[in-house]
């Protein structure tokens, strides 16, 4: 459905001159103080037509029905009326950068509309800050306060770093290759423990859970290990019960590959995985990329990892495409059992199709294990030319 300020702009879009330059005004005056930026920004229109448009609206010098301001078609075209290649670029630009597309395969940034019309200019297009506005509204962006996502400063090379996992995904998407993006979920104590939000129940029979969140109270730990499947909006999700180490970590790649992968992958040679930098999946973890050889080695795979920037976990798909609405699911319901886990995991559902799978993994990991250099110097693993501690491939032998 279309946003207010779309709806707006389309029936400005339907005026003539004048009668634009008047409605304009007409919100100027409703808004107050903050209104005449706001409709700058907003319809593009300038300051210096809007202030004409106010003094004529006080003046009550409105059309009479029927009065035309121009001749047909005189004024100026539209940038995008003349060189409609404009159009093409500057949705090619928004598709790869933008912060708010959902399909796009990675969302990372959000530029200035002069920034925009900078790289737009560069690629030969005259085409001013002003007009990309417009035109990103036209389309239904918005301009979005910042949202708590980033966990640090920003380290050299981020931006790039994102065009080449970009890059990555639509590489093996073309060519039919499996796509994952793991991470782990958040912790869980297993119990009748308080969990946020709320269900509906009959009218003063809420769930009874305990005071206390003590860990002795606790059933045990739950440890979700996911795997997303970008390609086909289906996640699998390996629920451990010890502690979330490399090795945990692979065999939850392990057992995704076993029961669902080659299954849906049958001719697949080659496995893209997307990756935090830290934790038990982190780019300096050594066992990490120590069971990674023996996966690739046990399937006869090559196993290409991309790493996301340090400080920037919640861009990786996993996050917000799968176990963003685990969360919604569960929220409300205690996590009395590992059961009740599997269950509530296995029966995520959303509109546009996602599927979740979950195994309970009742294996031990033990935590702290340590591999050696000559272990490391064993592994048959390629650095790309970029960023090597971040991307690299590892095939098996």
């Amino acid at each position: 459905m279309p946003t207010a300020e779309g709806l707006f702009l389309k029936v400005l879009g339907s005026l003539n001159e004048a009668q634009a330059r008047w409605l304009v005004a007409r919100e100027v005056v409703a808004r107050g103080r903050g209104g005449l930026k706001a409709m700058h920004e907003l319809t593009g229109m300038s300051r210096p037509t809007i202030l004409r448009g106010v003094r004529e609206l006080k003046a009550s010098r409105l059309p009479t029905a029927g009065e035309r301001v121009r001749r047909p078609g005189a004024g100026r075209k539209r940038l995008e009326e003349q060189d409609a290649g404009v159009l093409r670029a500057l949705r090619r630009l928004m598709e790869e950068t933008t912060a708010g597309d959902p399909m796009s395969l990675l969302r990372w940034t959000c530029k200035s509309t002069e920034t925009i019309a900078e790289e737009l200019r560069g690629q030969g297009y005259a085409i001013s800050a002003d007009t990309v506005g417009r035109r990103l509204r036209e389309w239904e962006y918005s301009l979005q306060a910042n949202v708590k996502t980033k966990e640090g400063h920003a380290p050299a090379d981020r931006d790039e770093q994102f065009r080449h996992i970009n890059g990555q995904v639509k590489r093996f998407l073309r060519r039919g290759a499996p796509v994952l993006s793991v991470d782990t979920k958040k912790k869980e104590r297993v119990g009748a423990f308080k969990n946020a939000g709320r269900t509906w129940r009959p009218k003063g029979e809420p769930q009874e859970v305990n005071i206390y969140d003590y860990p002795s109270l606790a059933v045990g730990p739950a440890i979700p290990y996911g795997a997303y499947d970008v390609g086909r909006n289906e996640g699998f999700v390996s629920v451990g019960v010890s502690h979330d180490t490399a090795e945990f970590a692979v065999e939850s790649i392990r057992r995704w590959w076993r029961v669902y992968g080659r299954r849906q992958y049958p001719a697949a040679a080659a496995l893209l995985i997307c990756a935090d930098g830290g934790g038990s999946n982190g780019s300096r973890n050594r066992a990490w990329k120590y069971f990674l050889q023996h996966f690739a080695d046990e399937f006869g795979l090559e196993v290409t990892v991309c790493h996301y920037p340090p400080g920037t976990s919640k861009w990786n798909k996993i996050e917000h495409r799968m176990f963003s609405f685990i969360s919604l699911h569960w929220k409300g319901e205690p996590l009395v059992s590992y059961e009740t886990i599997i269950n509530l995991i296995s029966t995520t559902r959303t509109q546009t199709g996602l599927r979740v799978r979950a195994k309970l993994d009742p294996r031990p990991y033990e935590a702290g294990v340590k591999i050696s250099d000559d272990d490391m110097k064993g592994l048959n693993l390629r650095s790309h030319r970029f960023r090597p501690e971040w991307n690299y491939t590892i095939t098996g032998r």
